[in-house]
């Protein structure tokens, strides 16, 4: 699903969507799963400007946004990223925060030379195999003081 086409907050007119401060990135990803959990560490070790957030999806609002673009919160491909107002999933998302972190992030561009649907469908073998291939974890387990500061919602 692409959905660098909805307007610009468009969720700010939806009633379902808790009001949230959406002036920096933020990434709304499953708290349970190990590789989404070790993505938001690497987010917090990472991104040195400390820009941006994390939503975990079984949040009132993640559960809200993820509703808004059309996902179901409980499907295992419901990723997303939001920036200045716009949203973005799949690799694509995934793409852009590593891009959004910088230093070593910027070695993930290499993954827009695959088409499309190619870095689609890696995305949902990943997503719907996560945790069978990395188990289960909880974000807030042992989170440090600056992973905890970057949650919402």
């Amino acid at each position: 699903m692409d959905l660098t086409c909805h307007q610009d907050r468009s969720y700010a007119n939806d009633p379902a969507v808790p009001d949230f401060d959406d002036t920096a990135p933020i990434a709304v990803m499953d708290g349970a799963c190990v590789l989404c959990t070790t993505g938001a560490r690497m987010i917090d070790r990472f991104d040195k400007k400390g820009s941006i957030r994390i939503c975990p999806t079984n949040t009132e609002l993640g559960q809200a946004l993820l509703r808004h673009f059309g996902f179901d919160p409980d499907d295992p491909e419901s990723w997303l990223l939001l920036v200045k107002g716009r949203a973005y999933s799949s690799m694509d998302a995934w793409i852009r925060v590593a891009r959004l972190v910088g230093g070593l992030g910027h070695a993930a561009i290499v993954l827009r030379v695959l088409p499309r649907p190619v870095q689609d469908w890696l995305y949902r073998r990943v997503a719907r195999n996560r945790y069978a291939m990395f188990g289960r974890t909880d974000m807030c387990a042992i989170a440090k003081p600056s992973l905890t500061a970057r949650l919402i919602g």
